[in-house]
C-alpha cells in the first residue's frame, strides 16, 4: 500500500489558489476519484512523487517523453541554451534548424509555423484553412479532442447535418453553427454532411489515430476516404497529429498509412516536453499566413529558444535512430498481450486497442471504434483498475478516455512488472 500524505496536503493547498487545484482538468482525478499524485521528479521510465513512491509511467507527460524523462540530450540542450537567455521575442537560428529538420522528416509539408501548444496549432490550422478556402464551416468528429479553442468544444446536435451545440459555457451558438459533427470512423456520415453543405466546408479536422476516447486507430479506408472526399469537395484535410506526430512514425500518420493531409498539426514530441505546438502545410497554403499573407497568427513566446532546443534535440535523436519505432511497437505489443492474458485468465471482459506506441484498455466486450463504443465500457471497473495499478506502483492515465503512451526507456523487466500488477488487480476485479 502506497501512501500519499504529502500529495494530499499539496492538493489541499493548491485548491485554495488554483481552480480545482489543477491547471488541466484530467489531473484532478475526477474520472477515477481520489487525490492526485504530485510529482517531484522523473527519470527514464519512472516518476518519483513527493511521498517517495516510484511509479512506472505510462502517460509520459501525455506523449512527449518518447525516449524517457530527463533524456540527457534534451536536458543538455535546454541548459546550454538557457545560459544564453530564455526568451528574446526575436528570430533565432534554432527556429530555422528545427523547422528544416521537421520538414525533412514529414512528407507533404514545405513550411512550418511554431506556436506554444497543440491547442494553438489546431486553432491556427482551422483559421488558415478558412482563409485559404474562403469558407466558414468545419467538420470534426465526436470524441476527438483538438484543444480547448471554442470551435472544438462542440457536442452533437439533433442530427448529422445540423450544427452542434456548445458543451462548455462561454462558447457561443454563433461558433457552434460553423462546427458540424460526425462519428469517428464513419465515412458515410461525413459524405452526408458534405453533400448537405455544398461549397461550405472549409476543412475536415481529425485525429488520424484518436487518442482522447482511448486509443482508436482508423478503420480500413477511413483516412483514404476522407482524403477522397476533401478532394471532391475542395475542402482542406487537417490531420491533428499533436499526439501521433513523430510518435507513431518519423513522418507521423501520413507516413504510417500513406495518406496525405493538407495541413498537419504537431505538439507533444515536437517540443521535447516543453510547451510547443506547430502547424505545417505545402507552400501554397502557408503563403496565406501573415506576414506573407492575410491570415493573421502570432505569439509572443512562439519559437521560444528553450523549447526549440529541446524539440530539436529530441527530433534529432529520433531521426538518427532507424530502429526506434520498431522497438516501441514491439514493447507495446508485448505489454498488450500480457495485459490481455491476465484479464482473460480472470474472465474480465475487455478490449485493448493499440497502434505503434499508443495503447488503451477498455472494460468492454464490444469493439471500441468511436466515442459511442468507448462510452459503454465499464467505468467502475476502470476506476478499480486505475487505483489498483497505482497501488502496485504503475501510473496509467486517470481516465478511460485517454491513451497510454509507451516510452523506449521502459525495460522488459518494467513491462513484466506491469503485467504482474495487472494480474494482481484482475484478481480483485473478478471479485466485484
Amino acid at each position: 500500500m502506497k501512501y500519499y500524505q504529502r500529495s494530499s496536503q499539496l492538493f489541499k493547498e493548491a485548491q485554495s489558489v488554483i481552480p480545482g487545484g489543477v491547471n488541466s482538468p484530467v489531473r484532478a482525478f475526477k474520472a477515477v476519484g481520489g487525490t492526485p499524485v504530485f510529482i517531484e521528479k522523473a527519470k527514464g521510465a519512472y516518476l518519483y512523487d513527493v511521498d517517495g513512491n516510484r511509479l512506472i509511467d505510462y502517460i509520459n507527460s501525455w506523449g512527449p517523453m518518447i525516449l524517457g524523462h530527463a533524456y540527457p540530450a534534451v536536458v543538455d540542450a535546454v541548459v546550454k541554451k538557457a545560459k544564453k537567455g530564455t526568451s528574446f521575442g526575436m528570430p533565432t537560428e534554432i527556429e530555422t534548424n528545427i523547422a528544416a529538420l521537421a520538414i525533412s522528416m514529414v512528407p507533404n509539408i514545405d513550411k512550418i509555423r511554431f506556436v506554444n501548444s497543440g491547442t494553438e496549432a489546431c486553432m491556427s490550422a482551422v483559421r488558415l484553412a478558412r482563409g485559404f478556402s474562403n469558407r466558414e464551416k468545419i467538420i470534426k468528429f465526436a470524441g476527438c479532442y483538438h484543444g480547448h479553442s471554442d470551435s472544438f468544444l462542440i457536442q452533437a446536435g439533433s442530427g448529422a447535418v445540423t450544427f452542434g451545440s456548445p458543451n462548455s459555457p462561454g462558447v457561443t451558438q454563433g461558433t457552434a453553427k460553423d462546427t458540424l459533427l460526425a462519428p469517428y470512423n464513419n465515412l458515410e456520415a461525413v459524405k452526408h454532411i458534405l453533400e448537405a453543405n455544398i461549397d461550405q466546408i472549409a476543412a475536415i479536422i481529425v485525429e488520424p489515430v484518436a487518442g482522447n476516447m482511448g486509443c482508436i486507430p482508423p478503420a480500413a479506408g477511413f483516412l483514404e476516404g476522407l482524403r477522397a472526399l476533401c478532394d471532391t469537395h475542395n475542402s482542406v484535410l487537417i490531420f491533428d497529429e499533436v499526439m501521433t506526430g513523430f510518435r507513431l512514425e518519423k513522418g507521423g500518420v501520413q507516413s504510417l498509412f500513406g495518406v496525405a493531409a493538407d495541413i498537419v498539426c504537431f505538439g507533444k514530441v515536437i517540443g521535447g516536453g516543453l510547451p510547443v505546438g506547430a502547424f505545417a502545410s505545402r507552400d501554397e497554403i502557408m503563403r496565406c499566413l501573415a506576414p506573407e499573407g492575410p491570415v493573421y497568427q502570432a505569439g509572443t513566446l512562439s519559437g521560444n529558444p528553450l523549447a526549440m532546443s529541446a524539440g530539436h534535440a529530441l527530433l534529432s535523436a529520433l531521426n538518427s535512430d532507424s530502429e526506434i519505432y520498431d522497438r516501441l511497437a514491439k514493447k507495446t505489443t508485448y505489454l498488450k498481450r500480457g495485459i490481455s492474458k491476465a484479464l482473460m485468465e480472470h474472465n474480465i471482459p475487455h478490449t485493448i486497442n493499440s497502434i505503434g506506441s499508443m495503447l488503451s484498455v477498455h472494460f468492454s466486450e464490444t469493439a471500441v471504434v468511436d466515442f459511442n463504443t468507448a462510452s459503454i465500457a465499464d467505468n467502475n471497473h476502470f476506476k478499480q483498475f486505475f487505483h489498483g495499478m497505482l497501488d502496485a506502483g504503475v501510473y496509467v492515465p486517470p481516465s478511460a478516455f485517454e491513451s497510454w503512451f509507451i516510452t523506449d526507456a521502459l525495460s522488459y523487466e518494467d513491462l513484466d512488472f506491469t503485467i504482474k500488477a495487472v494480474e494482481t488487480v484482475a484478481n480483485k476485479l473478478c471479485e466485484l
